[in-house]
């Protein structure tokens, strides 16, 4: 064996640069994809729990708006069942007062007549008077009805002379102007048959009157 012969039998073989195959390519991209994977869910999750951490608690503060808005509504029911007790008071105190203005209505009127009766039931009493003592006594009681009149605001309607107004006047009979003594102008009252009368300017009987006609 010659001298090169022994060199290259004695030579070591290299070994080759193993080549990566397609296993092994799909097994490094899936570490590298779940290593991506769960840094991207750990930050997420941090943000998250310092986002919660930031904000204030939902539920203290919806447990306080609740607690108000049930105060509120206590406090509204409570004034609400007061105005109408009051509103209801008032309600019957009315109907009380105008029941007894219907019920009493003419009691200052029948007060003011009193002494008329009183004046009549004395001149009656009296068998022995005079009829000056009589004519005096019914004058006295007339004094006191006019009075009592004035006082119940009662007029008297004695239109003589006076145009005749359908509102307050009652036209009994018509009489020609020629004839009328004094003179009177058409459509003017010539005499009062009965006297009217007036309460607060409301006719509370008409004059009966007669009327010229011309």
């Amino acid at each position: 064996m010659t001298e090169s012969d022994k060199s290259a039998a004695g030579a070591t073989p290299q070994a080759e640069p193993a080549t990566a195959g397609p296993g092994s390519q799909s097994h490094a991209s899936a570490s590298s994809t779940s290593s991506v994977s769960g840094s991207g869910n750990a930050t997420g999750t941090a943000s998250g729990d310092a986002a919660a951490a930031g904000s204030p608690g939902a539920t203290p503060s919806a447990l306080e708006a609740l607690a108000r808005a049930q105060a509120e509504a206590i406090e509204f029911r409570d004034l609400y069942l007061r105005a109408k007790a009051d509103t209801e008071n008032i309600r019957r105190r009315g109907q009380d007062d105008v029941a007894k203005a219907h019920k009493f209505a003419v009691e200052g009127f029948a007060e003011s007549l009193l002494p008329v009766r009183d004046s009549l039931e004395m001149t009656l009493a009296n068998a022995t008077a005079s009829p000056e003592s009589l004519k005096e006594g019914v004058d006295a009681t007339l004094r006191l009805l006019v009075s009592a009149f004035e006082r119940a605001r009662v007029t008297e309607l004695n239109p003589v002379g006076q145009k005749f107004d359908p509102n307050r006047h009652q036209a009994i009979s018509m009489v020609p102007v020629a004839s009328t003594n004094p003179p009177v102008a058409a459509n003017h009252v010539v005499a009062v048959l009965q006297k009217g009368y007036l309460i607060n300017d409301r006719v509370l009987r008409p004059a009966m009157v007669t009327v010229a006609q011309g």
